[in-house]
């Protein structure tokens, strides 16, 4: 086993906690070894004026990362697990997931202590189709502008500005310190989170076994669990940032509870359902939670969603 160990990492302040998080991890455990961090510009980061739905959902945050695994230029890859494809590229496999911080999402207000709180017509902006399609179904009467750039760049662009309100990431917050911007921890009952939302995950190659046999110190068996129910549900209704799918998978009594949104673009329709069984089931549970809403049409609602963006992109490319 080689004495020197590479992190792959995007540059942002939040990716750069996550990475500086699993190498402190790595090196407590395995104080012969020296691990050092490395940044990868991704496609996500490189184009910042358009919106994450309108650039594509394939590996936006994470594709040259893998690449550089892939090749050996690194020995491992640090992501927000909610920014990995279902699929992973060949030859490469989760190695770790870490326990998970609180995964619901955070509202920020200049004018208000919660959603509820808002004036009719208060302008709330967010990059998540997700959150929006949520945000409207719960208070139609929001407009809903949409903002791009990581923790802090949101946050001071919506400083600047005279947005009433900004969602992000409760864990994006909490890892930076910046609690005191939280106005309101936004309840499930209002807004599923993203699927893997809150949670890190290291990316490794299937066959270096010397990097493998340090990811066990790492792994959290719970989150494992709960995000593969979850993922399994998004791979089967074939989701990515480009459509308004949420999901939330928690441990309780021994069973896995999961619960699933797909909704539309304007909110006016969304469909959410919840199951629950044992644990060894995680997997089959995503997919029966999937089949569910798409009996209750959310297949037709997603093509639908899928056309409307695609379309839209490709008025903006033209533009």
């Amino acid at each position: 086993m080689r004495r020197e160990i590479i992190i792959g990492s995007r540059g942002s302040e939040l990716a750069l906690w996550q990475a500086q998080f699993v190498k402190t991890r790595l090196a407590q455990q395995f104080p012969d070894r020296l691990f050092e961090i490395r940044i990868i510009n991704t496609t996500g980061d490189q184009v910042l004026d358009l919106a994450l739905s309108k650039i594509g959902d394939k590996g936006l945050f994470t594709s040259q990362i893998e690449t550089e695994l892939q090749s050996g230029a690194i020995d491992l890859a640090v992501h927000s697990l909610k920014d990995l494809q279902t699929e992973q590229p060949e030859g490469l496999i989760i190695g770790a997931v870490c326990a998970r911080e609180v995964p619901n999402d955070a509202f920020v207000s200049k004018i208000a202590s919660s959603i509820d709180d808002l004036p009719r017509g208060a302008k709330v902006a967010t990059g998540s189709l997700r959150r929006k399609s949520q945000l409207l179904s719960y208070r139609p009467d929001l407009e809903i502008v949409d903002i791009r750039g990581n923790v802090p760049t949101r946050l001071r662009k919506f400083d600047e500005s005279d947005l009433d309100g900004l969602i992000l990431a409760y864990a994006g917050l909490h890892r930076l310190g910046l609690d005191e911007r939280i106005s309101q921890v936004i309840p499930f009952e209002i807004m599923l989170p993203a699927v893997g939302q809150g949670a890190v995950a290291v990316e490794v190659r299937d066959q270096d076994h010397g990097v493998r046999e340090l990811m066990p110190s790492l792994d959290d068996i719970p989150t494992r669990t709960c995000i593969t129910a979850e993922r399994a549900f998004l791979r089967r209704l074939e989701g990515g940032c480009q459509v308004p799918i949420g999901a939330h998978a928690t441990l309780e009594n021994g069973q896995v509870k999961l619960e699933g949104m797909v909704g539309s673009l304007d909110g006016r329709v969304v469909y959410r359902e919840r199951v629950n069984g044992a644990i060894a089931e995680a997997e089959n549970l995503g997919i029966c939670l999937a089949e569910k809403l798409i009996k209750k049409g959310a297949a037709k609602l997603l093509d639908a969603t899928r056309a409307e963006v695609e379309s839209s992109a490709q008025t903006a490319l033209l533009l």
